[in-house]
C-alpha cells in the first residue's frame, strides 16, 4: 500500500471539519472525569479530612485489624494502647476508621467485589 492511499482513507468524504472525528474521543473522556476521577478526589478528599481530624482518645482499627486507643498524635504518625502497658507506634494512615463504625478508608482488595 502506499502512503497516498493510507491518506486518503483518513480523509472525510465530504471535506467536513476533521474535528469532529475527535468529538467521541472527548465524550468518552469526559464520562470517564464523571465516572471515575470525580469520585476517586471526593474520596481521597474525606478521608484526608478522616484523618486530619484524628486526636488522643479516639478508638479507632487499622489495616491489619488492630483496635486501639490513641495516645499521642505526631505530624506522620499515632501511638495506641493496644492492651494495658502496650503501645505500638504506626503510620497515620494505617488507620480506616474508628471501632464500632464502617471503615472511612474504602477495601481495594476486591474481596467485595
Amino acid at each position: 500500500m502506499s502512503i497516498h492511499f493510507l491518506l486518503a482513507m483518513g480523509t472525510p468524504p465530504n471535506g467536513g471539519n476533521p474535528l469532529l472525528g475527535l468529538l467521541p474521543a472527548v465524550f468518552i473522556l469526559a464520562i470517564f472525569f464523571v465516572v471515575v476521577v470525580l469520585p476517586m478526589r471526593r474520596n481521597q478528599k474525606k478521608v484526608g479530612e478522616f484523618l486530619a481530624a484524628l486526636k488522643v482518645g479516639d478508638r479507632v482499627v487499622t489495616t491489619g485489624g488492630i483496635f486501639g486507643t490513641i495516645t499521642k498524635v505526631g505530624d506522620d504518625t499515632l501511638q495506641l494502647q493496644i492492651a494495658n502497658n502496650v503501645r505500638v507506634e504506626i503510620s497515620r494512615k494505617a488507620v480506616v476508621g474508628y471501632q464500632g463504625q464502617e471503615p472511612v478508608v474504602p477495601d481495594n482488595s476486591g474481596a467485595n467485589a
